[in-house]
């Protein structure tokens, strides 16, 4: 397991050792005294997963304090582009954001800390990703941000499937 600071301070990229055999493979995508050492959270409180078709795209999604949490994000199937905004209003990188590419044949993982909206885009046919948060869901701290608010074009796709959930956020 290697993890990779970002540019945004509280965002790392993670590649997961991936063994292969006959049978398939296997991947660790997580490790607590590792993630400990790097100074990462460790205490995750809830894991959810989604499937999604190609071009869908979700997000982009926070939580509030105090029930603001650090997200650990993979792909099991499939590929995403997956980014992360810094939404703390006194950071030296606030509206900044980060992307990457997280699949089934990389074996990458995003952490993601407390201060940053999180979605991402389905570029495979299909894509199952995981998340594991350090903090449970609580639907009266649930927010997002607008995905067109920050600067990134999605690679070009003008349209992706979006939820009206998401289509109502505004700005950052």
């Amino acid at each position: 397991m290697n993890i990779k600071k970002t540019l945004l301070d509280g965002v790392f990229e993670i590649k997961n050792k991936k063994f292969s055999d006959l049978r398939g493979s296997f991947v660790k995508t997580y490790h607590e005294t590792i993630f400990a050492e790097n100074g990462l959270e460790t205490e995750f409180k809830e894991s959810f997963y989604s499937v999604s078709q190609k071009n869908v795209l979700r997000g982009m999604h926070f939580q509030l304090p105090p029930h603001d949490h650090a997200k650990l994000v993979y792909v099991c199937n499939g590929e995403i582009i997956d980014v992360a905004v810094d939404i703390r209003k006194y950071s030296s990188t606030f509206g900044k954001y980060y992307k990457t590419i997280l699949s089934s044949e990389n074996s990458k993982s995003l952490y993601i800390g407390k201060g940053f909206a999180h979605g991402f885009l389905v570029v495979s046919d299909i894509a199952t990703v995981i998340y594991q948060t350090t903090s449970v869901h609580s639907p009266e701290h649930d927010s997002g941000i607008h995905w067109k608010s920050f600067g990134y074009d999605w690679e070009g796709i003008e349209k992706p499937t979006t939820s009206d959930r998401d289509e109502s956020f505004w700005g950052l």
